[in-house]
C-alpha cells in the first residue's frame, strides 16, 4: 500500500475538531499519522486527546503547551489566559499522560522528513517563525528537505533556493523540490480566520503536500470549554478562527 502520511499540529485539547481530522484522512486513505506538537491546552478534553494521539501517532514531538502541563515551570512568560489554561490542564491529567508528554522529543526524523514545534535551530526556545528572516534562522540545521512545524496555528510554506528563502501560498498541493519548512495550522484553534481545522498530508511517492481544511462541531466545542468554566473568550475564538 502506498504510504499517506498525516500531519497533524496544535490539537490543543479540542476532541471534536481532532475527531474531525482523523475522520478525513482516513477517508483519503492516510497510512500514517504524525503530530507536531501542542496535544493540549486551550480547550477542555486533554486527557481524550492524548489518549487519541499516543495511540494514534507514530511520532510525536513536544510543544510548549505539553512542556509546560507537563512540568510544574514558572508560566511567567505566558500569556494570563494561556497560563490558567495550562494550571487547569495540569490538573486534569493523571500520571500515566504528564509521564507520556515528558517523554517526548523536541524534535524527530520520519521516514523522508523531519518534525519540531517551533525552530530546529533552538526548539526550547519556542520561537514562532511567521516571515523569511525567521524561517532562513531555522533552515539553516534542516538537513532533509522537508521539515514540518507547527506553533503558530497559522499555515504557511517557507522554501529555501540557494541562499534566498521565500513564502509560497499555502494551494491545495504543494510540490516538494528543494528545501521546505512547512507549518501544518492548527488541528484545534486555528488562527488564520479560517475557524475549520488545519493539517497536511504529504505524498511521498509523488512528493506532494495536500493542505486540508476540514469543518468540526465548534458548538459542542465551545459547550465543553463552557462546561469546564475555562475563559470564554477561547469558545468565542474557536468561531471566528483567530
Amino acid at each position: 500500500m502506498e504510504k499517506k502520511f498525516a500531519i497533524l499540529g496544535d490539537i490543543h485539547a479540542n476532541i471534536e475538531a481532532l475527531a474531525a481530522v482523523i475522520e478525513d484522512a482516513r477517508a483519503l486513505s492516510v497510512t500514517d499519522f504524525v503530530c507536531v506538537g501542542d496535544v493540549v491546552g486551550y480547550n477542555a478534553s486533554p486527557r481524550e486527546c492524548v489518549d487519541i494521539i499516543r495511540g494514534l501517532c507514530s511520532i510525536t514531538v513536544r510543544g510548549n503547551h505539553d512542556h509546560y502541563c507537563a512540568y510544574p515551570e514558572s508560566l511567567d512568560d505566558f500569556h494570563p489566559l494561556a497560563a490558567s489554561v495550562i494550571e487547569w490542564t495540569r490538573r486534569q491529567l493523571p500520571e500515566e499522560h504528564l509521564n507520556w508528554l515528558q517523554d517526548l522529543k523536541m524534535q524527530a526524523v520520519a521516514p523522508g522528513f523531519m518534525l519540531v514545534h517551533s525552530t530546529l535551530d533552538m526548539p526550547e526556545r519556542w520561537g514562532y517563525v511567521f516571515d523569511t528572516l525567521e524561517a532562513e534562522a531555522h533552515l539553516s540545521y534542516q538537513n532533509m528537505a522537508l521539515c514540518f512545524h507547527g506553533h503558530t496555528h497559522v499555515p504557511i510554506v517557507f522554501e529555501k533556493q540557494g541562499v534566498v528563502v521565500r513564502t509560497e501560498p499555502v494551494n491545495t498541493n504543494i510540490q516538494i523540490g528543494r528545501k521546505y519548512f512547512i507549518n501544518t495550522g492548527s488541528v484545534g484553534q486555528p488562527r488564520d480566520g479560517d475557524p475549520r481545522s488545519s493539517y497536511c498530508i504529504y505524498h511521498p511517492k509523488v512528493r506532494e503536500i495536500e493542505f486540508r481544511r476540514v469543518a468540526y462541531d465548534i458548538e459542542s466545542a465551545q459547550a465543553r470549554i463552557r462546561a469546564a468554566k475555562l475563559p470564554e473568550r477561547l469558545a468565542q475564538r474557536l468561531a471566528l478562527g483567530r
